[in-house]
């Protein structure tokens, strides 16, 4: 596969998934339609030989499995993991913010993003609502506005002229979107104007109010191909959809009698400390359900292997000296591993070894990417992982620019390079 072809479905892919309730609602949509099964988590489970089911968790994570002809004792499982959340703005509970003549919106960051990109961009809302219905009844819903309805102005240079100077920006006092001139605002502020989205979005469904939501802001502007040569995507949360696009493809297109993966969990960027989260039971207890029992478990995890996928930092040409010399990983340059000393990555000199064989068995470049010694690194979800299942793991990415931003860029090529690897890693008899 090109980067064209594999980058004509990565982009709509991008494009529909604002949150990580319509990540999960778009990958398992895919799953479905080549013949994934939905497991009820209520449910007695029966999981032969050669059968294809996913299950979710809170709807914004999402485990897909395909048996092999083996036993699982016998082969152990080839995983892949990512993650679906990315930093972003949360709308506040009750957000209503009505002042100098303006309705505005109350936001908290969420994650370790980059909060100066978000001023001045055509921002619109998404995510899960939580309502009744008129015979009381509680359902949950996604819901996009899908147009530019917030956005956070800058300060006029000539009203802060040393913005250029050390700026420090409060997130509680300068990013508040700003949402419609309080005489048009509606009655019952924010919350009426979910419900009329909602009634717009799902006509039949009845609803008479909206008590709770987990949404966001996001920018409008579409993924696309930049540069004059078209060297480069650009797009939101590439971070780490394009991990998630990659891993899901392989999962569907390997032609393999492996037993094969996919995780993709929620609030990485947040610490992966929920029963969505990483550091939570969801994988962990569907494996032992899968498996049977404690002992089996034990010896699958023996045999098995995770790649944790989560983007790399790529050399910046402006901020070369932020790289170690020697690990320098370029756009367009292939997948990177990802090493660390004090255990923020999972990597180990077999399981790189193994994830060096897997690239040169699909004629894919590989880098790899350390810290420099007077600097922190960030994590992934490969350690904690690792450390709640016992499972060998490498953690790698493809190399981005811009991470943490509102709008992330990598090179055109390293989206289906790192999926060549990761299918391979489906496909090896032996690794």
């Amino acid at each position: 596969m090109n980067p064209e072809s594999f980058n004509s479905g990565l982009i709509p892919f991008l494009d529909a998934s604002p949150s990580p309730f319509h990540a999960v609602a778009s990958m398992q949509q895919a799953l479905q339609a080549k013949g994934f099964s939905d497991l009820d988590p209520t449910a007695t489970w029966s999981v032969g030989s050669s059968e294809k089911v996913l299950i979710t968790r809170n709807h914004s994570s999402l485990i897909a499995f395909r048996t092999g002809k083996a036993p699982l004792a016998d082969t152990g499982i080839r995983m892949i993991g990512a993650h679906t959340d990315s930093p972003c703005l949360r709308i506040k509970p009750s957000p209503d913010v009505r002042r100098s003549g303006m309705h505005q919106l109350g936001a908290e960051v969420y994650g370790g993003m980059l909060l100066a990109p978000w001023f001045d961009r055509d921002l619109s809302i998404a995510g899960r609502v939580t309502c009744t219905d008129v015979e009381s009844r509680r359902l949950s819903l996604l819901i996009d506005f899908e147009r530019p309805i917030v956005t956070v102005p800058s300060l006029a240079i000539h009203l802060n002229r040393d913005i250029h100077k050390n700026r420090t920006i409060n997130p509680q006092k300068e990013v508040v979107p700003i949402l419609c001139d309080l005489a048009h605002q509606s009655g019952s502020g924010f919350h009426g104007m979910l419900l009329d989205q909602v009634h717009h979005q799902h006509p039949g469904s009845n609803v008479q109010a909206v008590t709770d939501y987990e949404l966001s802001c996001y920018d409008t502007q579409g993924a696309q191909q930049v540069g004059i040569n078209g060297d480069y995507l650009a797009s939101a949360r590439l971070d780490n959809l394009l991990s998630c696009y990659a891993g899901l493809h392989s999962l569907l297109n390997a032609e393999t009698e492996q037993s094969v993966l996919l995780v993709c969990n929620d609030h990485e960027e947040v610490g992966s400390a929920s029963a969505a989260g990483a550091q939570g039971p969801f994988l962990r207890t569907v494996l032992e359900r899968l498996c049977g029992d404690a002992e089996t478990l034990a010896r699958v995890l023996e045999r098995s292997l995770l790649v944790s996928v989560d983007n790399a930092h790529a050399l910046h040409p402006n901020y070369e000296n932020k790289h170690d010399p020697e690990h320098q990983p370029r756009l367009n340059g292939g997948p990177v591993i990802k090493f660390n000393a004090n255990q923020r990555y999972a990597t180990n000199s077999a399981t790189a070894a193994t994830f060096r064989q897997l690239c040169t068995q699909a004629g894919v470049p590989v880098q790899s990417i350390a810290m420099r010694s007077d600097m922190a690194c960030g994590s992934t979800i490969g350690p904690i992982t690792s450390t709640v299942l016992g499972v060998d793991t490498v953690d790698v990415g493809a190399p981005q620019l811009g991470m943490h931003s509102i709008r992330e860029t990598t090179g055109w090529k390293d989206p289906v390079l790192l999926y060549r690897v990761l299918r391979q890693l489906f496909e090896s008899d032996k690794l």
